[in-house]
């Protein structure tokens, strides 16, 4: 019911959107006396905000098409390389550019496409070969292609590195830092050898008892069946992956505009005076934003509710008690992976020392393999995209891999 309700709201909403857009079109004509004096111009801009606050989104498109290496323009292209039933692995082709760090940037599965970090993809372009996990939306997974859970998203991880080839790698973006490192301890293990030279982790939830926050706080005082209760819904009929149990991209969107809903009412309020003013380009940036960031996907159920009992309530990886697969997950394998983590000074997702606990669960890596950076004034989404981002963080990265590669 929760989820056929939400879409009988988003068939309303985009009906009521598009009169609005239609309308405010009308209102800003040159032809239109209205255009010029009266409530036209603020009523117009009304309408505008409303318009894009309520249009219906898809999965948005990254659109990177050139870089620059050593002051030349170089062509980009995306090439899907392999392909599973929940995700396919991305590579960005610099046309005529050979060799360089081969760099797969694991994107999280919370609810947003991977191309939430076109800013990261798009800055790690001129030193490195870049991959990145591009996660199906699971609405759109039929039921026959089976479940998609934790154990599933590390062997993906293997996976994708195994056809990446040896000598790669890893930056594990929020989310994906847990079962990232899980992947980088088995193949340690295994001796693989396609085990990563580095894995960077940012802003990652390694170990949430650690300054815990808002989020960390939710998960703890709500008991594992009040989630299988109250946020798990079943996919409508008219998608591929019908009937399928998921927690819903909408819901995720929700809970984080509900964290700062008085910095979200305020972008808004700037982008209707930006439009009242004609200054069009302050707006468009206001715009850009967030048509990424209400651009949301579903997560199975079961990759959600294991992630909530496994890192959020057991913390089951610095607890030791990680197990992939029934095999117990043993940081201290890891020996051959050098390890960088990097958190926001002001992230409320990931609080200070939750990815930082990484380098102490690995306690066999050498400290010349180990390294921390914290970012000064930087919250969680300032960690990959912005401009701290790409004058204080990635440097940092690149050095990082640079020196092991």
């Amino acid at each position: 019911m929760l989820y056929n309700a939400y879409e009988m709201q988003r068939s309303l909403l985009a009906g009521a959107s598009a009169m609005a857009h239609m309308s405010a079109e009308f209102l800003q004509n040159p032809a239109n006396p209205f255009s010029y004096f009266g409530g036209g111009p603020i009523l117009a801009s009304a309408l505008d905000v409303f318009a894009h606050a309520s249009a219906p989104r898809g999965k948005p498109a990254f659109g990177l098409i050139e870089t620059e290496i050593d002051g030349r323009k170089v062509e980009v292209t995306e090439q899907i390389v392999l392909q599973k039933p929940f995700g396919q692995l991305k590579r960005f082709v610099r046309e005529g550019v050979e060799g360089g760090p081969r760099l797969l940037i694991v994107a999280p599965m919370s609810g947003h496409y991977a191309t939430l970090l076109r800013g990261t993809v798009q800055r790690m372009l001129p030193s490195c070969d870049v991959y990145i996990t591009d996660w199906r939306d699971a609405k759109m997974v039929p039921l026959s292609e089976g479940t998609f859970d934790l154990d599933d998203y590390i062997d993906y991880l293997i996976a994708f590195l195994e056809h990446i080839g040896p000598g790669a790698h890893v930056l594990a973006v929020c989310q994906p830092s847990v079962p990232s490192f899980a992947a980088v301890a088995l193949m340690n293990a295994d001796k693989h050898p396609c085990t990563p030279r580095t894995l960077t982790m940012m802003g990652g939830p390694i170990d949430t008892r650690e300054a815990p926050t808002a989020v960390n706080t939710l998960a703890t005082q709500r008991p594992h069946a009040w989630f299988e209760q109250n946020v798990i819904a079943t996919v409508p009929m008219h998608y591929p992956g019908a009937d399928r149990q998921v927690y819903p991209g909408f819901l995720q969107l929700a809970g984080f505009m509900t964290m700062n809903l008085g910095d979200h009412l305020m972008s808004h309020w700037e982008m209707f005076k930006h439009l009242v003013q004609g200054d069009e380009e302050s707006a468009d940036a206001t715009k850009r934003f967030y048509d990424e960031y209400r651009s949301v996907c579903d997560m199975t159920a079961e990759f959600y509710l294991q992630t909530i009992d496994v890192v959020f309530q057991t913390h089951a990886l610095p607890n030791g008690a990680f197990r992939h697969r029934g095999k117990l997950v043993d940081a201290g394998t890891i020996t051959d992976t050098a390890i960088l983590a990097i958190e926001g000074e002001r992230d409320d997702i990931s609080g200070l020392g939750q990815t930082k606990a990484a380098l102490t669960i690995a306690n066999k890596l050498p400290a010349s393999k180990k390294k921390y950076f914290m970012a000064p004034g930087v919250g969680h989404y300032g960690i990959f995209n912005g401009s701290k981002w790409r004058n204080t963080i990635a440097p940092v990265l690149e050095a990082w891999i640079a020196k092991f590669d």
